[in-house]
């Protein structure tokens, strides 16, 4: 669970962030959860986009796609949505997490 502060310091890191994923009209499925469970693997911070066609508002995507990975939902504006999902070992975002307890 992330602080508030925590989680102001990853809405700053991830404001120069590009979405990487787009959910669509079809149902938010296993293909979109693991691409997705990979992504924060790698990244840590991921950016995502709701279109306008899909069936979920960006809220609604942000907290299946969320719980489905483990991740921490940082930030939801309009259509798009911000997760977080921390390293084990190695975190390029502990010296962030550390400076905002």
């Amino acid at each position: 669970m992330l602080t508030s502060k925590q989680r102001a310091a990853l809405r700053a890191a991830a404001n120069t962030l590009d979405p990487v994923f787009q959910v669509g009209k079809g149902e938010i499925d296993e293909m979109l959860i693991k691409s997705t469970a990979d992504c924060l693997a790698a990244r840590e911070l991921i950016k995502m986009k709701v279109l306008e066609t899909s069936m979920y508002n960006a809220k609604e995507a942000a907290a299946i796609l969320a719980e489905a990975t483990g991740a921490d939902v940082v930030q939801v504006i309009g259509s798009k949505f911000v997760l977080f999902l921390k390293k084990k070992k190695e975190s390029k975002f502990e010296d962030i997490l550390k400076a905002a307890r």
